[in-house]
């Protein structure tokens, strides 16, 4: 009997310890996952239609989505066309979450918001981790710099060659690609929070120029007076990369186990963009037919071409 106990109880330790090993694998294997994926993702379409809501993160960078501190409410080309494209799929409510540029696609990856509405560039890098729905616009490059462009700085090339020349961009933004591309070193690229932030960097002389789309300076110097210190820098040449002059474009990103939901959303944004009413709602923000995307999509940008 002792030894028949004895044996019952070896056998209890090995079924434990067999149990153990399997928990802690299935633990391991579960943190190995990424962000947000799961044998039985959500189908947050549907949901979305459920609730009548949705959250879209932005990174409060004007045109694209910003807070207007007139009306206290989030606005923006992007925010805008989400909110007419959304209703169409019956999500009346949009609730915005403002997130440093830099940390859009980790914030969408952690579910802390759904989509991301912010006008940010489709690129193979990124299409490696989020599903982007076509292009709403495509625009190039600008520079803010002081008024008279005292370092004659028209071109990121231009930046390059001059020696101690600092370029601010906003953290996560294309443009540190862009000055990496055309040989900017790291140590001259000043990384500011936001767009505002690195205006004020031109204005105090902690950068030469502040690298952005088109259409972010444009809005920014029409927030100034006409004595405000800053210009344009005109001429401008968009970055030459591979042989080619760089166009950006911008565009909605997904998790990518929400397909369903960026399939519907693309769907009716096709539907859309081009139209008077388009054209209609993204005036007020700067853009023009010379920003329509004309007829590229997310395809082909993630394919780099």
């Amino acid at each position: 009997m002792a030894k028949a106990l004895r044996l019952a109880g070896v056998a209890a330790v090995f079924v434990a310890a067999a149990l153990g090993y399997a928990a802690v694998r299935a633990s391991s294997e579960g943190a190995d996952a990424p962000p947000g994926a799961s044998d039985h993702s959500p189908d947050t379409l549907a949901e979305a239609r459920a609730k009548g809501e949705i959250r879209v993160g932005y990174a409060n960078e004007a045109p694209f989505a910003y807070m207007d501190s007139r009306s206290n409410q989030v606005t923006g080309e992007s925010v805008e066309i989400a909110r007419v494209v959304l209703q169409r799929l019956g999500i009346r409510k949009v609730d915005a979450v403002l997130t440093e540029f830099g940390s859009l696609i980790p914030g969408l990856n952690a579910s802390r918001f759904d989509i991301i509405a912010a006008g940010m560039y489709v690129t193979p890098d990124r299409c490696k981790q989020v599903l982007f729905s076509d292009p709403t616009y495509g625009v190039g490059d600008a520079f803010l710099v002081p008024t008279h462009n005292p370092r004659n700085l028209h071109s990121y090339e231009d930046l390059a060659r001059a020696k101690d020349a600092r370029l601010g961009i906003v953290v996560g933004a294309i443009q540190g690609d862009y000055a990496a591309a055309v040989g900017v070193p790291a140590d001259r690229v000043v990384v500011f929070p936001d767009s505002v932030s690195a205006l004020a960097s031109v204005r105090v002389d902690r950068a030469d120029a502040y690298g952005a789309t088109a259409l972010t300076i444009n809005h920014l110097l029409g927030k100034l007076p006409a004595d405000g210190g800053l210009e344009r820098a005109e001429p401008f040449s968009d970055p030459v990369i591979d042989g080619k002059p760089v166009r950006g474009y911008g565009a909605y990103a997904f998790r990518k186990q929400d397909q369903p939901l960026a399939d519907a959303f693309n769907a009716e944004l096709k539907r859309f963009i081009g139209t008077p009413a388009h054209k209609r709602l993204v005036a007020p923000f700067g853009f023009t037919d010379k920003e329509l995307p004309q007829g590229m999509t997310a395809a082909r940008l993630c394919a780099g071409q």
